[in-house]
């Protein structure tokens, strides 16, 4: 595994608007999620984490810690970086940092081809499937 620098980092940042950028490349201009629905206001409370490879920013996730679970989203993994077990290190960085808060429950909406990612990370699917940003996805939870 490459040496990943995992960074919790504020959204109006340098990193932030790196994080923010790498997002739209993905979702926006790989996955064609329409820009209204990439950012939203939940960006503006969330705990924002990018992963740093060589210097560069190549993954970006959000965690918003609500009343009834902690919710992990916006997980993305520039191209030249994928498959190198980044999303998995961000994961992880993401939960442990909820746990140290004392958080147990974590939720999170998959794309239904990465739901084996997450499943190694604990995360069970449930409910039905759905459309979010023109692409299917299920609901996910540790229980």
């Amino acid at each position: 595994m490459p040496d990943v620098t995992i960074l919790t980092v504020p959204l109006f940042s340098e990193l932030g608007n790196l994080g923010l950028a790498l997002r739209r490349e993905v979702f926006v201009t790989e996955q064609h999620v329409p820009v209204a629905e990439e950012f939203d206001d939940y960006d503006l409370t969330a705990t924002h984490v990018v992963a740093l490879l060589d210097g560069d920013v190549v993954g970006v996730l959000r965690i918003l810690f609500l009343d009834e679970h902690v919710k992990i989203g916006r997980v993305a993994v520039s191209a030249a970086a994928r498959g190198k077990g980044v999303a998995s290190r961000m994961m992880h960085h993401a939960m442990d940092l909820a746990r140290a808060r004392g958080e147990t429950k974590f939720y999170l909406t998959a794309q239904t081809d990465k739901l084996a990612l997450y499943e190694k990370l604990g995360f069970v699917a449930f409910g039905e499937e759905f459309q979010d940003g023109g692409m299917p996805h299920l609901a996910m939870k540790t229980y």
